[in-house]
């Protein structure tokens, strides 16, 4: 809780204490009412201000002004009441008030789990660019100072700060975080890099070709401040209703207490101001949402509760409601579909190399690459030392050369062994043995092509595993109404439709850029129905932007980036896809039970205010309509907690 949401529970509890504390305190007239007046003021002195706020400002029919007139009228008419022999009901107006609190509190707790400023984000900015000076020592520079065409250095582990071209070095790259690729990226002199990529191992010069505040890196920075921005949020209801309800109410109750009064003394009868002025207080009394000012916040935080015992973080009642209205859901791929983890999922032998070793061909081609790759960091190294599962004893491996963006090349038990790209076995001569039907444009991933002693051997394809609970929650998210599901992601073509394939996508976008998928979320944005939701699911940094964007974002928290954790709406805490369909199942039922309260209380209400107006209807049916109702609501409310074996 914040300093304010403890703030008011202090005072929730003290003025429920002095409320309870008082119906054993033996006196009666004004004493009875000043003590009254004591836990009264400690719990709604706030709404009082903002009442009286409102009429200054010409903003009248509210919330806080329709609990400021409900609750006084019951004090008043407790004074009254007193003032005739009678016991007033003095905590009526206390408990509506600190019933009101109470559901502002709830209201409050769940939606300051809301969206932060996106301060995670910011860890992608660089601090300072390297610029060599003429006796070639670096020295630090803002980012924000660097001109057009300067070179600047980018040592291993450190961020590229501003977006150029390779005039010398070459390296691996980490761009995950910008361009949702799964693989880390070879670079070498020549080729163009974007600002916020992680360089892995060599040393690089790069030359600017943008001014810092245009490069990459910034322009997410913007994408995620205008996004927010333009994000629509459903308005509370309880405001729309009060801004009809209020002044309906209030204008009735005021002709209540004077037209009938009038009309008698134009009839030459008794005007009775008495009885009509209890009348309208009791109208008044009848007349407080109490149920629906609790109710339905409760109902919301109910639903937000539930999720969360799921494993489901809902920032917020408005998009807890959305959710239920979900007709397209955008994916991204790396993270999100698919584990993010590299695995070697086939490995392809030369005929004659299977002519050479026989049945184990395929078991040596994999020991021979992560032997020759056993000193490499590099993560496809990992994944070919993984796969093969055996122990590399480092007696095995000598002359090892790691080639810059082409692979290595190692003796490995005598054997000169060489894994890495097309390019290497290019350089080596052995560019024509490549098959065109390679597994890279056939299914997607990366290979790792394999000569032995100058001989092509075979390939290992090392790819981003799709997780097995993806197909599921799509076939789950049709099953509940949504209309298509797309997949927009960094990663190349093939991996794409591969990935798509296998999922039954309705639609896939490849090699995107943060910018690229915003303007395709704004693409499916344009085309929509006005009421129809869109949501769309990441984990990444690059994915910030559009998480913002769309009218629900969606990450995935226990791998996910902090910027997209904090940029999203919705957080799936176990990377599970399938929470996704379970989330929108939960915003439906929490939705159906926000209606039938709704109902309930008006027509409740309905009821109670024609018999108050006839006066029939006394206070303790004024009670009923407002803290009976109240609590039947509340409890229909608490069946929002309730989600059983997986299904809402």
């Amino acid at each position: 809780m914040t300093k304010k949401q403890k703030k008011v529970l202090y005072r929730i509890i003290i003025a429920a204490a002095l409320m309870i504390a008082l119906q054993f305190v033996p006196v009666q007239g004004y004493v009875r009412f000043a003590l009254y007046l004591i836990p009264y003021l400690v719990i709604g002195y706030d709404i009082l201000r903002k009442a009286v706020l409102g009429i200054a400002h010409g903003e009248v029919f509210d919330e806080n002004f329709l609990m400021a007139v409900a609750t006084v009228g019951a004090m008043l008419l407790g004074v009254y009441n007193e003032a005739n022999g009678m016991e007033g009901e003095f905590a009526e107006g206390v408990a509506v008030m600190l019933f009101y609190q109470i559901g502002e509190l709830f209201q409050a707790v769940a939606v300051g789990k809301s969206r932060r400023n996106i301060s995670a984000l910011m860890d992608i900015r660089p601090d300072y660019a390297n610029v060599e000076d003429e006796n070639g020592r670096l020295t630090q520079m803002d980012p924000e100072d660097v001109a057009v065409g300067t070179v600047i250095v980018v040592q291993p582990g450190e961020k590229i700060p501003i977006d150029g071209v390779i005039v010398e070095g070459s390296s691996t790259l980490n761009t995950s975080a910008l361009t949702g690729e799964s693989l880390p990226r070879d670079t070498s002199a020549g080729e163009e890099v974007i600002s916020g990529c992680v360089n892995l191992s060599g040393l690089l010069r790069i030359r600017t070709t943008k001014e810092f505040g245009e490069s990459t890196v910034s322009k997410i920075l913007d994408l995620v401040e205008n996004s927010s921005m333009k994000k629509a949020r459903t308005e509370n209801f309880i405001t729309k209703f009060a801004r009809y309800y209020t002044p309906a109410v209030c204008y009735s109750a005021l002709a209540l207490a004077v037209i009938p009064s009038v009309v008698n003394l134009l009839m030459g009868n008794p005007a009775n101001w008495n009885t009509w002025v209890i009348r309208a207080l009791t109208f008044l009394v009848i007349s407080c949402p109490c149920a629906l000012v609790i109710s339905i916040p409760l109902s919301f935080f109910g639903g937000i509760g539930g999720a969360s015992s799921c494993g489901i973080l809902v920032k917020g009642s408005n998009y807890l409601e959305a959710l239920a209205r979900t007709k397209y859901v955008v994916f991204d791929k790396t993270g999100t579909l698919t584990k993010g983890v590299f695995q070697v999922t086939e490995v392809h032998v030369d005929e004659e190399f299977t002519a050479l070793e026989g049945e184990k061909a395929q078991e040596v081609l994999l020991e021979l690459a992560a032997c020759a790759e056993s000193y490499s960091v590099h993560p496809i190294s990992k994944s070919l030392r993984e796969a093969y599962g055996g122990e590399i004893k480092p007696s095995r491996t000598a002359e090892v050369e790691e080639i810059g963006g082409h692979g290595v090349i190692a003796a490995v038990d005598g054997k000169k062994v060489a894994a890495g790209n097309a390019r290497l076995m290019e350089k080596l001569g052995l560019g024509d043995v490549l098959r065109s039907n390679s597994p890279e444009q056939k299914n997607g991933g990366t290979v790792v092509h394999v000569a032995v002693d100058g001989k092509y051997a075979g390939c290992i394809l090392i790819s981003d595993v799709v997780k097995p609970q993806s197909a599921e929650a799509i076939a789950a998210l049709k099953a509940e109404g949504v209309k298509e599901t797309v997949m927009l992601t960094g990663d190349s073509n093939a991996a794409a439709q591969r990935v798509a394939k296998e999922l039954k996508l309705d639609q896939v976008k490849s090699e995107l850029l943060p910018g690229d998928k915003v303007n395709a979320v704004e693409e499916l944005l344009a085309a929509k129905a006005p009421k129809e939701v869109l949501a769309f699911v990441g984990d990444g940094i690059n994915d910030a932007p559009v998480l913002s964007r769309a009218d629900i974002g969606v990450a995935m928290g226990a791998l996910g980036s902090d910027a997209a954790i904090e940029a999203a709406d919705i957080v799936l805490m176990d990377d599970n896809p399938m929470k996704l369909a379970l989330a929108v199942k939960i915003s439906r039922k929490c939705l159906r039970i926000v209606y039938e309260n709704i109902v309930f209380a008006l027509a409740v209400k309905a009821i109670c205010l024609a018999l108050g107006a006839v006066g029939i209807a006394n206070m303790w049916i004024a009670i009923f309509a407002d803290v009976g109702v109240m609590v039947l609501a509340v409890l229909n409310a608490i069946r929002c907690l309730q989600v059983k074996k997986g299904l809402a």
